[in-house]
């Protein structure tokens, strides 16, 4: 029953997050290259949207701090490396040209292609053969270390 119960739940949760995608605006790509042209017509919405999700993640990191199981049971997992390595740069170096060439990141893409737009399916592929090369590098990587 709980295992059903936290099943429901993360649905819920996806369908909320998504729909704060597309009240948002956030799942239309030129939205988010507006907010990325600065010297041209600038559209700071993100920059909310972004700093509504920061204050929700601190709050949720907040709680889950304080517990020592996962809400609907079973470990729970909070990263515990706070150290900025190399490859973690580069990954946001690939992530941030990612974004600013598609004007999409990973959620918004999702829900984009819920949608059907043919842009996302491009940057959703693109996305699943990059995470497959880079779990190949690092697994090949981790070996010869």
């Amino acid at each position: 029953m709980k295992k059903h119960f936290s099943l429901i739940s993360q649905y819920a949760i996806g369908i909320l997050f998504g729909s704060g995608l597309i009240i948002s605006g956030m799942s239309n790509p030129q939205k988010i290259l507006s907010f990325l042209d600065i010297a041209g017509l600038w559209d700071p919405s993100l920059l909310f949207v972004m700093g509504g999700a920061v204050l929700v993640g601190l709050a949720g990191f907040y709680l889950a701090g304080k517990r020592s199981e996962a809400f609907f049971g079973g470990a729970l997992h909070i990263p515990s490396r706070r150290d900025i390595s190399r490859p973690l740069v580069i990954g946001s170096f690939i992530f941030g040209a990612g974004w600013g060439i598609a004007g999409f990141c990973p959620g918004p893409a999702l829900v984009a292609l819920g949608a059907g737009h043919v842009k996302a399916f491009v940057f959703v592929i693109a996305m699943l053969v990059g995470m497959l090369i880079c779990e190949r590098f690092f697994t090949a990587h981790r070996k010869q270390a």
